[in-house]
C-alpha cells in the first residue's frame, strides 16, 4: 500500500459508496447499510435504478466507460466494490477483464484520490495473479492493485460460489449441489474454503468489518466470512 494517511476515521454519520449495488452481493450490502445506525447516507452507482426507497439512499446511473465525468460523486467514508460479471455474461476475456478489473480499479483509484478512507472489495476464492486460471488471475491482479492505493484500510472478501436470488438461480443451485457432493470427499479445511456461501453472509461480513476500524490490509477467506457473521450475531 502507499504511505498511510494521518486521519480521523469516522465511526458514525458515515457516507457509504456502493458500486455494483444491483448485483447479488451489492444488493445485500445496500439493504444492511440502509438500516445500520452508523450510516447517514448510502450512495449507489450502477446502470439501472434499485427497487429500494429510503431518505438515506442516493442513486447515480452512470456509464463506467466515462467515469471521469463522475469523479466528484465518489466522496464518502467507506467504499464497497461489489461490481462483477461472469465469463458467460461477458462473452469474451477482454470484456470480463474490462468489468472485473478496469471498472473496479478505476473506481477505487478515484475514491482514493477523493480521500475515501476504507475499501471493501468482493473478490473470489483462489484469487491469485499468478494462477493458471484467467478468472483467478484477474481477481488476484485487482486485489494487488487496490492494495497499492492510498486507502487507510483495505478489506478483501474471498467467497466461494455465491448463493442467493438471481437470474441464474437454477444453474447456481445445480452447481452448488454438485460442488457439495464433491466436497464431501475432501478434508474439512478444504471443504470450508470452497463450500458455497450465501451472498447475504458475505455482505454482512463486509458491513461488520467496516465498523471495526482496522487499519491496513485484511483478507477474509470463505470460512472466515461465515464465522464473522456468526460472531457478530452472538454479541
Amino acid at each position: 500500500m502507499a504511505k498511510k494517511k494521518t486521519i480521523k476515521i469516522a465511526k458514525s454519520k458515515k457516507t457509504a459508496l456502493v458500486v455494483g449495488a444491483t448485483g447479488l452481493v451489492g444488493k445485500q450490502v445496500v439493504e444492511r447499510l440502509l438500516i445500520h445506525p452508523a450510516y447517514a447516507k448510502i450512495v449507489v452507482f450502477g446502470r439501472k435504478e434499485m427497487a429500494f426507497e429510503s431518505p438515506k439512499l442516493v442513486e447515480h446511473i452512470i456509464d463506467f466507460e466515462e467515469l471521469e465525468q463522475h469523479e466528484k460523486l465518489f466522496k464518502g467514508d467507506d467504499l464497497f466494490l461489489c461490481l462483477g460479471t461472469t465469463m458467460k455474461k461477458a462473452g469474451t476475456k477482454r470484456k470480463f477483464y474490462q468489468v472485473d478489473f478496469v471498472y473496479n480499479f478505476n473506481v477505487a483509484k478515484i475514491a482514493s484520490a477523493n480521500k475515501v478512507n476504507q475499501l471493501f472489495l468482493v473478490s473470489s476464492t483462489g484469487a491469485d495473479e499468478d494462477s493458471l486460471l484467467f478468472y483467478s488471475r484477474v481477481k488476484g491482479a485487482l486485489e494487488n492493485a487496490v492494495q497499492k492505493l492510498n486507502f487507510w484500510s483495505v478489506h478483501i472478501a474471498r467467497p466461494s460460489l455465491l448463493l442467493g436470488e438471481r437470474a441464474e438461480k437454477r444453474f447456481a443451485e445445480r452447481l452448488a449441489t454438485n460442488l457439495s457432493r464433491f466436497l464431501n470427499f475432501l478434508p474439512v479445511e478444504l471443504t470450508e474454503k470452497f463450500q458455497p456461501i450465501e451472498a447475504a453472509t458475505v455482505a454482512q461480513a463486509l458491513v461488520t468489518a467496516a465498523q471495526k476500524l482496522d487499519e491496513g490490509v485484511h483478507i477474509y477467506e470463505n470460512d472466515q466470512l461465515e464465522k464473522m457473521t456468526v460472531s457478530n450475531f452472538l454479541k
